[in-house]
């Protein structure tokens, strides 16, 4: 049996608070390897930031991906990854960045209360995006302060307690970061095995892998794996992990 081509598109979808702007640096590194890269921008319901739910979010996904010729690609970081997990059925390859994971992983995350509009825009300080991106330079805390959105808590708290969803069938590559303090890099590997999904940990913060200085090699690592042919998948709980001091 044949080999199925490489992934020649790809979806990026960003995490809460965020725009596809987090992408800029994978964009490149992905054009620059034969991968068309699309990073859109999220949008609120009709009837406003505070009434969008998780599915306004995954319908505009599963549009956007069903949109792109095959074979494509999702790539989601933290609430992005969720979403590309929900949406798993539309794809031919997955890379999940520090995920928000599906039931029954998500029982694990500690409870959090969350307003209608979460205020991350209007309260941004360069001090608080410092404390969230440790692992970056001035220029990029600079960049991203500018530029973080108001986000719905509705779909937050959705998040938070889970939802259910099959596994899909293609193939996956899940990045977890060692120092990340929003989603358990623990949880992450754990989910990663119990899905048959390929490991890579890295150094670095919840947002490390898209806007700190492992950026590049997060971007590398994800762009040569969906450029190597697939080869049947994994069995369930097979993982492969890549260590690298943190």
């Amino acid at each position: 049996m044949s080999e199925p081509p490489a992934i020649r598109h790809a979806l990026l979808i960003h995490g809460a608070g965020a725009g596809g702007w987090e992408w800029n640096l994978w964009c490149e590194v992905f054009v620059a390897r034969g991968i068309a890269a699309h990073a859109p921008d999220l949008q609120p319901s009709p009837a406003g930031l505070e009434a969008t739910t998780l599915d306004d979010y995954r319908e505009q996904v599963r549009a956007a991906l069903a949109a792109l010729p095959r074979p494509r690609a999702e790539v989601g970081a933290s609430l992005g990854g969720l979403l590309a997990w929900l949406c798993g059925d539309l794809a031919d390859a997955l890379v999940l960045v520090n995920p928000l994971p599906p039931l029954p992983w998500a029982a694990e995350h500690p409870a959090r209360d969350w307003p209608a509009r979460v205020p991350w825009r209007r309260e941004a300080s360069l001090a608080s995006t410092r404390r969230a991106m440790p692992d970056a330079d001035e220029a990029a805390a600079l960049y991203a302060l500018r530029r973080w959105r108001d986000e719905s808590g509705g779909a937050l708290r959705q998040a938070q307690a889970g939802i259910a969803a099959p596994v899909p069938a293609c193939r996956m590559l899940c990045i977890a970061s060692h120092g990340d303090t929003d989603v358990d890099p623990q949880r992450s590997a754990r989910f990663a095995a119990a899905v048959g999904a390929s490991l890579i940990a890295l150094p670095g913060s919840h947002v490390g892998p898209l806007l700190g200085r492992e950026a590049a090699r997060a971007a590398i690592h994800a762009a040569d794996w969906l450029r190597a042919p697939a080869s049947g998948g994994q069995s369930v709980g097979e993982v492969n992990v890549v260590l690298t001091p943190g």
